[in-house]
């Protein structure tokens, strides 16, 4: 008696999602509204898709991006670090003082980079062993950093020497872009090849989702979470002194309000606010729509102060898709209102 194959059952079917169902729909959105804000700024103003307006953009987005890149390690585990702006500060007004106080330009860079990546170990420490919140811990060290920087400088700007080679970095160029936008575009590959293809990326967004089950598996997640604050602090350091050098002085005034642009850029990309899924490219996205954004009111001569507003509106609007669409159908069910 012979029978008929029967079909695999249709859960079965649907063990593997696609490549659209893996897909981050608020990434895509996102990317969606840099593509709108592109033509709408393109077609107001005849500057800013040039090749010098683009070339300066770059430059104006990569401070944040270098932040930004270690963020998204941060916030996919699901903490937060609201200290970047402070060490950036720190580390600005560090570099001129060094510099001004006759230290060579490579030891004061190297200096700058172990400091920050020393407030980050502190951050680290006190949150992923001592048990306080991120948040609480951060917040706590954005007012002791910037006062500390405040006391060295006394509230002054501090000069660097333009002969100086750190002096010399925020003016150099390769192939028509400055050289911070170059080194914003190593930090970008780097953190996307650690995120997505590295063992240590697997741990961050395992974390994030289910932070048990990877400390089960053998995991020292206390670890992890300490190095991912660690690496916000090297990136504000190494953002410290890039800042400097661009701005030709140090000042811990510098960074005000720059943490809140980082998070921004970071959540406006797709990362998950509370941990589990992060992106690197949808960083990138982020990034980009908060510098365009500035950027295209300024062509446009818009008041500077209307920037903010409409990053905070976008960034609202972003943080809704993030909460309520983890899919077009069920983000298009929240609009109609429809389960």
């Amino acid at each position: 008696m012979s029978t008929q194959p029967t079909a695999p059952p249709r859960s079965a079917l649907n063990a593997v999602p696609s490549r659209w169902e893996r897909t981050n729909k608020a990434t895509v959105a996102m990317l969606g509204v840099t593509v709108v804000l592109l033509l709408v700024f393109g077609l107001a103003s005849p500057n800013f898709l040039t090749f010098a307006n683009i070339s300066n953009l770059a430059t104006q987005v990569a401070i944040t991006l270098i932040v930004a890149v270690a963020m998204t390690f941060v916030i996919t585990t699901g903490q937060i670090d609201l200290s970047v702006g402070s060490i950036l500060a720190f580390v600005a007004a560090g570099t001129a003082e060094l510099l001004q106080a006759g230290w060579d330009s490579s030891v004061v860079i190297i200096a700058g980079l172990v400091v920050g990546m020393l407030w980050g170990l502190i951050n680290g420490w006190l949150s992923a062993y001592q048990k306080i919140p991120s948040f609480i811990v951060t917040l706590a060290s954005l007012s002791v950093i910037r006062g500390l920087a405040q006391l060295w400088t006394q509230g002054f700007s501090v000069p660097i020497d333009k002969r100086l080679f750190v002096a010399k970095i925020g003016e150099a160029t390769f192939l028509g872009f400055s050289v911070l936008a170059w080194i914003a575009l190593l930090t970008v590959v780097v953190g996307a090849v650690l995120l997505s293809r590295m063992r240590f990326g697997n741990y961050v967004n395992g974390i994030g989702a289910q932070e048990e089950s990877v400390r089960r598996a053998g995991v020292n997640t206390q670890r992890i979470k300490m190095i991912t604050l660690m690496l916000t602090g090297l990136a504000a350091g190494a953002a410290g002194i890039l800042t400097a050098a661009r701005l030709g002085s140090g000042s811990s005034n510098s960074g005000q309000g720059f943490e809140l642009t980082v998070i921004a850029a970071v959540v406006l990309g797709g990362t998950n606010l509370f941990g589990g899924r992060g992106t690197v490219v949808g960083t990138i996205i982020g990034a980009v729509i908060t510098g365009v954004i500035a950027n295209g009111l300024t062509l446009l001569g818009v008041s500077p102060f209307l920037a903010p507003i409409v990053t905070g509106l976008v960034l609202i609007a972003a943080i809704w898709i993030n909460l309520r669409g983890r899919s077009l159908g069920d983000l298009i069910g929240h609009l109609t209102g429809r389960p």
